[in-house]
């Protein structure tokens, strides 16, 4: 089964959702990433114990931040899946994609256009 997703989402696979770091979202927004998005395991279902439920936290820290500092923490997102649900894996990155799409382009992004 092909499923598309849109062909301007960057996947980083990494071995648990715990393993992803605020200063790795947080570096994605800085060199131009309009939207992260961090799709984990179902929670209490994580492989390596409690790694999704760490990597929620860092989203929340994450989506404080970008509201303190003026980007906005809705480009920040947590989403919960299973493996074998390819279609709901499309749908949260289609999803995400429409949602950056009606807040535009990154202002650190817009910002250092002008600079240059």
């Amino acid at each position: 089964m092909r499923l598309d997703y849109p062909s301007n989402v960057k996947v980083i696979r990494v071995p648990c959702t715990g393993k992803v770091d605020v200063q790795h979202m947080l570096r994605a927004f800085e060199k131009g990433a309009d939207g992260v998005c961090a799709i984990g395991c179902l929670e209490g279902d994580c492989h390596f114990n409690s790694g999704n439920l760490r990597a929620r936290k860092r989203v929340e820290q994450v989506q404080k931040i970008l509201d303190t500092i003026g980007i906005g923490g809705e480009r920040a997102q947590m989403y919960n899946l299973s493996s074998a649900e390819a279609p709901l894996f499309v749908k949260h990155t289609q999803n995400m994609y429409e949602k950056i799409k009606e807040l535009g382009p990154n202002p650190l992004k817009l910002a250092k256009a002008k600079a240059a």
